[in-house]
């Protein structure tokens, strides 16, 4: 498969907008019932305690975005040529001054799609030579960079758009967000027929829609 691919209207505006709005719906309830101390922000609602973007909403195993997951899943065997196995969804909505550090992803995340679900857009940034800029990892919200690190291209995505990319080979990131909102669906895959395929179906998980015990948060 290439690298990295965007495949623009993937999914139909409507729909992207639907899930855009249960997203947000799903992020004020849960803050809802933390308030109110009906429940605890433990990540199996959704979570400000992701460390890769912190104080922001995120979620694992969502389970519409893991039936969305599941949905795109024959539009990435397509896309790929490759032999995929569907590990997990994961979704956040950025807010303004949020930065996504330059980064790969984990073994679940061979394969993934980053898909745009709507708000202010917000260019995402790749490296697609597979070079490395980071030098050294200090936190999840912090690395530092080489001496002229590889800039990378700016991809602009509107709703439905999404970026098929190797996530464990190419880095990718953000720059500071200065717009309001920004929700983004991370769908994620790996190659059966590869070195990770055989242990990383859902994730690890008994089946999709259900948190891990001890919730993996970076998307």
């Amino acid at each position: 498969m290439k690298k990295y691919e965007l495949v623009r209207g993937a999914l139909s505006y409507e729909m992207a907008n639907f899930i855009f709005n249960y997203f947000l719906l799903q992020r004020d309830a849960t803050a809802h019932l933390i308030k109110q101390g009906i429940i605890q922000d433990t990540g199996v609602w959704g979570t400000w305690k992701d460390p890769q973007v912190p104080n922001t909403f995120a979620r694992y195993g969502d389970p519409v975005l893991e039936t969305l997951l599941m949905k795109m899943w024959p539009l990435m065997r397509k896309m790929t040529k490759r032999n995929l196995i569907p590990c997990y969804a994961f979704g956040r909505i950025y807010k303004r001054g949020d930065e996504l550090v330059r980064h790969i992803d984990r073994t679940s995340c061979e394969v993934s799609c980053s898909l745009h679900l709507g708000g202010t857009p917000w260019k995402i940034f790749i490296e697609p030579s597979g070079k490395r800029g980071v030098k050294k990892i200090i936190r999840p919200t912090k690395v530092i960079l080489k001496k002229n690190p590889p800039k990378g291209i700016a991809v602009d995505m509107k709703p439905g758009d999404m970026l098929i990319y190797s996530g464990c080979d190419l880095e990718h990131w953000r720059e500071p967000f200065n717009g309001n909102i920004h929700a983004q669906a991370f769908l994620h895959y790996n190659d059966l027929d590869g070195p990770h395929g055989q242990n990383n179906l859902f994730d690890g998980r008994p089946l999709l829609g259900v948190p891990k015990i001890k919730p993996i948060t970076l998307g």
